[in-house]
């Protein structure tokens, strides 16, 4: 899967899942933070889902909050994560 098309698919996911009425996937910057009032403006719940989603969708485990303060951080970096752990299995 390209970079476009897994950032385009968890733009979906998110927006999707996340019940975040009034944003578009092409509003979402791959490098825009996830958390805090600069980005999108997800909080621990939205967390909590969100690797949830990772796992369900993608079958790819965020194990600890180190390993999630990383890959949750953006798209870009949500794009990295999975695309290396899903290396790693094939």
């Amino acid at each position: 899967m390209t970079d476009m098309k897994l950032s385009q698919q968890l733009k979906k996911i998110i927006i999707e899942e996340l019940n975040l009425e009034d944003v578009e996937a092409a509003e979402i910057n791959d490098d825009d933070p996830l958390f805090g009032d600069e980005g999108l403006g997800l909080d621990s719940l939205d967390a909590v889902e969100l690797v949830v989603l990772i796992q369900k969708h993608f079958q790819v485990e965020i194990k600890d909050m180190e390993e999630g303060k990383v890959a949750l951080a953006s798209i870009s970096s949500l794009v990295d994560f999975i695309e290396a752990k899903t290396k790693d299995i094939s």
